[in-house]
């Protein structure tokens, strides 16, 4: 009869560090949120201990907020395909260049992130605005007469996104490539396959890890950003994001706030608990690995 092993305390030891901080930086303010939203606006800034849904029940049946949960995730898919099209060539470049300094290449990739997120995203209407450097260049062609209006829409809402994500979406794709065998791909020439088979059969499944973990980080930053559609987007182009920072900011309407912030992190906790699913956490840890 083989015997019970006894409990070892040691592992729980190490883990209550980590765990106490997560219980005590995610948790517990979580928690709080959750209490708040059912708390009820009397006025602004004015918030009366109550527990009841009215928060709750607003957000189902208002269509305005089902509108904006259906943008943020059109729009966080729309960027994360872009990302991961116009990233990998990069992420590929640099990890089988045999150029001797790789370091000054991803030296210029970290570089944007030496640079303020705002700045970065207020720089697009000195390139895109009506007076901004392309329609300079146009007009200067002659190949217009007035400017292009290139701002305030979707298309430079997703142009933002994809300029301040990107890099993060390179540097998981990097790691991952950098991680493979450099011998199996011209193993796989020598067993008869083309360039593009040897790619295709070999280096692509080898990096999807990397891909898979660039591919969720921008998905979730995209989701929960409001910047970058206060600034590039138009009337019409908020996010999720920007209807929580309303009812903080300009509302005062904390428990409402407090409502949306909190189906948020449901809402983006599911696309991470999806990924969990199909790729497996651990996939997370290969591509840094």
């Amino acid at each position: 009869m083989a015997e019970s092993k006894e409990f070892d305390p040691r592992p729980w030891y190490l883990l209550a560090p980590s765990m106490l901080a997560i219980i005590a930086l995610v948790v517990i303010p979580m928690s709080f949120i959750l209490v708040y939203s059912f708390y009820e606006n009397i006025d602004l800034a004015i918030d009366r201990v109550a527990f009841q849904f009215g928060n709750w029940q607003e957000l189902l049946t208002d269509s305005y907020y089902h509108t904006a949960i259906w943008k943020t995730l059109r729009l966080s898919i729309i960027v994360t395909v872009l990302a991961a099209v116009l990233g990998y060539i990069p992420a590929y470049f640099i990890a089988m260049t045999k150029y001797r300094h790789k370091w000054l290449l991803l030296l210029l990739l970290i570089l944007p992130f030496w640079v303020s997120f705002i700045i970065r995203t207020l720089s697009w209407i000195h390139i895109m605005g009506n007076q901004g450097a392309i329609n300079g260049i146009l007009m200067w062609l002659g190949l217009t007469d007035t400017p292009v209006s290139m701002m305030f829409n979707e298309f430079a809402v997703i142009v933002g996104f994809i300029h301040v994500f990107l890099p993060y979406m390179i540097l998981n794709i990097y790691v991952s490539l950098e991680g493979i065998d450099e011998n199996l791909e011209p193993a796989a020439r020598t067993l008869g396959a083309t360039p593009w088979q040897a790619f295709r059969e070999v280096t692509l499944p080898l990096s999807l890890p990397g891909l898979a973990a660039g591919s969720l980080l921008v998905f979730v930053l995209t989701g929960g950003s409001y910047v970058t559609p206060l600034i590039l987007g138009g009337p019409g182009d908020f996010l999720f994001g920007n209807l929580i920072y309303d009812a903080v900011v300009v509302e005062l309407n904390w428990p409402m706030g407090a409502t949306l912030s909190f189906t948020l992190l449901v809402l983006l906790g599911l696309v991470v608990a999806l990924y969990s699913r199909l790729m497996g956490m651990n996939q997370l840890s290969k591509a840094f690995g």
